[in-house]
C-alpha cells in the first residue's frame, strides 16, 4: 500500500504532532504504518546551500548527538545520497561495477526499521519500535548508534556482482560501499548534521535485527544526528 509523502504521519517527525513540529493537515487522521507497508518519501532536493567543497572541508567524524529527531524529508535526502536514482536509465548517486548495484540501504530510527527502495524513492516498513539500543549493542555498545536520529546500514548482495566479475567482485563491492558511505557523510554535512562511519559490529546480529534476507550481508553502519 502506498502512502503519499509526508502524509505517513506515524513515521514522519515533521508531521506527527511532536513538540516544535507542525501538526498534520486538518481532518487527516494520524496514520500508523504496519510492517510491509511502502511509504513514499518527499522528492529529494538536487541543489542545496552548501557547496561540495564546503562539505569536504567540514566533514569530521561526529560521535555524540543531541536527543533530537530530524524530519523524514531529511532522512530521505540521506537515503537518496546513498543509492538514489539519478537518471532515466536507472543510474545511481554512487558508481557501481557494471551497474550491478549490489547495495541495499536500511534505516533505523526511533520509530522503526526501514529498507530503501531506490526506484520508487520510498521506504518499506520492516519493524515498528525503537531498535537503536539493540543495534548499538550489536555495534559493540557504541553510543553514537543509540543517540543518532537515524542509523544507515549499507548491506551487500555480493552475488549480483560476482556473477559478472568473479573473484574480483568482492573488491568492487567494497569500493562501491565506500562511495555510497562517503555520499551519506557529505550529505549529512550539507544538511547541518553530524555522522560517523562504523565498521565494528557483529555481522550476524545486525543481519538478524534488520531482518535481512539470506543473500545480504551488512558491511557499513553510519549513525547520523544533530551534533552536541
Amino acid at each position: 500500500m502506498m502512502i503519499a509523502g509526508l502524509l505517513a504521519l506515524g513515521i514522519c517527525g515533521a508531521m506527527c504532532g511532536e513538540e516544535g513540529a507542525p501538526a498534520g493537515p486538518t481532518g487527516v487522521a494520524a496514520h500508523k504504518p504496519v510492517p510491509g507497508e511502502v511509504v513514499d518519501l518527499p522528492k529529494p532536493r538536487e541543489k542545496g546551500d552548501v557547496s561540495l567543497e564546503e562539505a569536504l572541508a567540514k566533514r569530521r567524524s561526529v560521535r555524540s548527538f543531541k536527543d533530537e529527531d530530524v524530519a523524514m524529508e531529511v532522512k530521505g535526502e540521506l537515503l537518496w545520497a546513498a543509492q538514489g536514482i539519478t537518471s532515466e536509465r536507472g543510474f545511481r548517486t554512487a558508481p557501481s561495477a557494471g551497474a550491478t548495484y549490489p547495495l541495499e540501504v536500511y534505516m533505523v530510527d526511533r520509530r522503526g526499521v526501514y529498507k530503501y527502495i531506490p526506484g520508487l524513492h520510498s521506504i518499506r516498513v520492516l519493524k515498528l519500535g525503537d531498535f537503536r539500543r539493540e543495534l548499538s549493542a550489536d555495534c559493540g555498545g557504541q553510543g553514537s548508534v543509540a543517540e543518532a536520529a537515524a542509523v544507515f546500514v549499507l548491506a551487500a548482495a555480493f552475488e549480483r556482482t560476482t556473477g559478472r566479475y568473479g573473484e574480483r567482485a568482492e573488491r568492487y563491492v567494497y569500493m562501491e560501499t565506500g562511495h555510497a558511505g562517503q555520499n551519506v557523510l557529505l550529505e549529512a554535512v550539507a544538511l547541518g548534521l553530524g555522522a560517523v562511519p562504523l565498521g565494528a559490529f557483529d555481522d550476524a546480529k545486525v543481519k538478524e535485527l534488520l531482518a535481512m534476507p539470506e543473500e545480504e550481508r551488512a558491511v557499513y553502519v553510519i549513525p547520523v544526528g544533530v551534533p552536541r
